[in-house]
């Protein structure tokens, strides 16, 4: 990627002289953030509130490509993956730490272009670099990063509060970064085999984006703040949606109904996928990396949300013995099953 223009290589940096220069434009964003980069240690402030901590591991070749992914792109989603985190648990994020191991094969050039990406993801939602570590790798690119947030503990939201005739409820669209996902290996396999044929991405730009540039969604803590709705569980839209329904049913021992005709689909996205000869249901089903949030909520604040255009109502918590069901277009009852992403599974198994 930097091969044929200026290289400098790392190793004249050093490990310390490489963060220093990587964080020097870094500043301080929150008033929870007492001392950042560059001590032993970060100091935080949580202000009597509860904290709250979520670690993501990103390898190359399991969770990114770079035949296609900009490293700018990259280091942008790296952050909002663990961010969405955070909020997912109805808090607000505030700092994040960040480690990287990368091989020789890469210049400063292209991690200054990683930090980029995260630096851009930090000053548009207001976060603090506040450490990490840096090593060299063998295998190519890793990026953990570890988000810090906090949270008033009567309004943390976990996966175990659904109680039975609890209404469920996801934000945005689902099944686009899917779907943004076989456009780009598509035209990686047509490039692999006559380089000179240019990338034909037209009309696309939604779900590429969906794919490389996701946005976590603070918004909706905001927005359930402001209509002073607590929601009795809640998780983020990482390895589908039907995965997610199962998480919640386990950890709050309840069954769940969804409705197919309720899944909220973008246009392009239903248009996409019956082009590449998928279902569009199960793209949103089993697609995985929307880093919406799915949620429920008493049915007593449903008057609060229902008119919202950026959250659907897609179904209802059940009681345990009932299992976690989806009711078709055709209304024809379909057991939920969890075929999202699973890191652990072998690349060919994953499509």
């Amino acid at each position: 990627m930097f091969e044929n223009s200026e290289r400098t290589e790392i190793n004249k940096l050093g490990e310390f002289g490489l963060i220093k220069h990587l964080t020097k434009h870094f500043g301080i964003e929150s008033d929870h953030s007492v001392k950042g980069v560059g001590d032993d240690a970060a100091v935080l402030d949580s202000k009597g509130l509860r904290t709250l901590v979520s670690t993501d591991l990103l390898m190359e070749g399991i969770h990114f490509d770079l035949t296609y992914v900009p490293l700018v792109h990259l280091g942008y989603k790296a952050v909002q993956v663990n961010l969405s985190d955070i909020y997912a648990m109805n808090g607000h994020a505030t700092q994040i730490t960040v480690s990287i191991a990368l091989s020789s094969r890469f210049p400063l050039e292209a991690v200054e272009e990683i930090y980029k990406g995260i630096g851009l993801a930090c000053k548009k939602f207001g976060i603090d670099l506040v450490g990490g570590d840096t090593s060299s790798s063998k295998q190519g690119l890793v990026i953990s990063i570890t988000s810090i947030g906090y949270a008033e503990e009567e309004n943390i939201t976990y996966r175990s509060g659904a109680k039975e005739h609890d209404l469920i409820c996801v934000s945005g669209d689902l099944g686009a970064a899917y779907l943004g996902l076989q456009i780009l290996e598509r035209e990686k396999q047509i490039y692999l085999e006559n380089p000179q044929i240019q990338p034909d991405l037209e009309g696309k730009d939604y779900l590429i984006e969906r794919q490389l540039k996701p946005e976590a969604r603070r918004d909706i803590v905001a927005l359930l703040a402001d209509l002073k709705i607590k929601p009795t569980s809640m998780i983020d839209v990482s390895d589908g949606l039907a995965s997610e329904l199962l998480h919640l049913a386990d950890q709050s021992n309840v069954g769940v109904t969804i409705y197919e005709e309720k899944i909220p689909l973008d246009p392009m996205t239903y248009e996409t996928a019956r082009e590449l000869g998928l279902d569009p249901t199960v793209c949103a089903l089993s697609g995985g990396e929307d880093y919406e949030l799915l949620f429920t909520i008493s049915q007593e604040d449903y008057a609060k949300l229902k008119h919202d255009v950026d959250v659907t109502v897609i179904g209802h918590i059940t009681d345990k013995n009932s299992g976690a069901k989806m009711i078709s277009k055709s209304e024809k009852v379909h057991e939920l099953k969890a075929q999202g992403w699973n890191a652990f599974k072998p690349k060919t198994t994953q499509e």
